[in-house]
């Protein structure tokens, strides 16, 4: 695997020599895996003129969910900075000193992050090497994350079945009565039991009137007969993240509105989904979506976007979005998550990860494969 992240260091050096810079600074912790491997608490990495040097403030533990630094990466690590003491290259802040090494390897130039880094640390790193002249790296290794490889997309697949296993288990159970903190608590339990890092992101059970509602926090409302009942989550696997959503009805007979709802949904989710193939602009996968739930009039109960990109963090580029630009390419996974909420009644919502795959090659790749079928619980 090393050799994975040599080339993906290479490709960002390419972009940094182009640019006319003579080294780099990462600092986003999930760029810093991406490129390292491993991004251990306050650490930094830096592509310098003659190596490539992972700063860390204490050695690397060895936890298999945190990933272990490349072997030819060379790590350094700080040393506590006493009272009184200089800001010099083995000291302090990862970042900082970072700075320092690339100054005493001859660069006269850096490029930062400085989307992700704070005006005090970038004050500081001008303060410790005030003869290194400092441009903005930019996006560019979010970019380069956009587009996954297989082994990439295998962490996503395996952490997309754990959910389905911890959402499975937990629809056998006795959901009446119980309250969306503690459903969600043992969601993210079950997680972690079948082998997930932990959750993607906190997980969130919606019930009754809050049914629907994206990024909803749980509450101690109770599971009552008749209500809809929104659950999303997502497991982490070796540092990678997907989504499921799924909408079900607690009770034997679902309401004639539930069932209209949910229909429509899943047909505009359906849409969505079928619009992904490489080539495909970001606002046209939204609006295939979108229109679909704006021709039933829902159009001010829609969320900003109908999907996301996925990958180290749960909410990468590309942004399916009206205003979105760009288009997809192969391999690039994203979700595709309609839902419409109605003040006071509840909603649906349908979340789905799924890799962009050429038509040649079957299309998109479904990962998150459990039944949509609008269930009773």
């Amino acid at each position: 695997m090393s050799e994975v992240y040599a080339t993906r260091r290479s490709r960002l050096r390419d972009h940094v020599t182009a640019a006319g810079t003579a080294a780099a600074l990462i600092t986003r912790p999930a760029n810093v895996r991406y490129l390292a491997a491993a991004a251990p608490q306050g650490s930094a990495l830096l592509l310098g003129k003659r190596e490539d040097i992972l700063v860390c403030a204490g050695p690397p533990e060895e936890r298999p969910y945190e990933g272990r630094p490349d072997d030819n990466l060379r790590v350094h690590v700080l040393v506590p900075n006493a009272a009184g003491a200089g800001m010099g290259p083995g000291t302090g802040d990862a970042a900082v000193a970072a700075a320092g090494l690339a100054v005493a390897q001859a660069a006269d130039s850096l490029a930062v992050e400085e989307h992700h880094l704070t005006v005090t640390r970038h004050r500081a790193i001008a303060s410790v090497a005030p003869g290194l002249r400092l441009g903005d790296l930019g996006g560019a290794v979010e970019q380069l994350r956009v587009v996954k490889d297989e082994e990439e997309i295998s962490c996503l697949r395996i952490g997309a079945e754990i959910a389905y296993q911890a959402l499975g288990e937990l629809l056998e159970s006795i959901l009446v009565g119980r309250t969306e903190r503690h459903l969600a608590l043992e969601l993210e339990r079950r997680l972690v039991d079948h082998g997930a890092d932990g959750p993607a992101f906190p997980t969130s059970v919606a019930t009754g009137p809050n049914s629907g509602r994206r990024g909803h926090r749980p509450t101690d409302r109770r599971v009552e007969e008749g209500d809809f009942l929104t659950v999303c989550l997502g497991a982490t696997y070796r540092g990678y993240r997907c989504e499921i959503g799924r909408t079900f009805v607690i009770g034997t007979s679902p309401a004639d509105w539930q069932i209209e709802l949910y229909d429509l949904v899943f047909a505009a989710q359906r849409a969505g989904r079928e619009f992904l193939a490489p080539g495909a602009a970001y606002r046209d996968v939204d609006r295939a979506a979108r229109q679909v739930l704006d021709s039933a009039g829902y159009a001010e109960a829609l969320p900003p976007l109908t999907g996301h990109g996925v990958g180290l963090e749960i909410d990468e580029d590309p942004q399916l979005a009206p205003a979105a630009m760009g288009k997809l390419d192969a391999c690039v996974p994203v979700t595709v998550e309609p839902g419409v909420h109605l003040p006071g009644r509840g909603g649906v919502r349908i979340d789905d990860t799924l890799v962009v795959r050429p038509e040649a090659d079957g299309g998109p790749e479904l990962l998150t494969i459990t039944t949509k079928e609008l269930l009773a619980l």
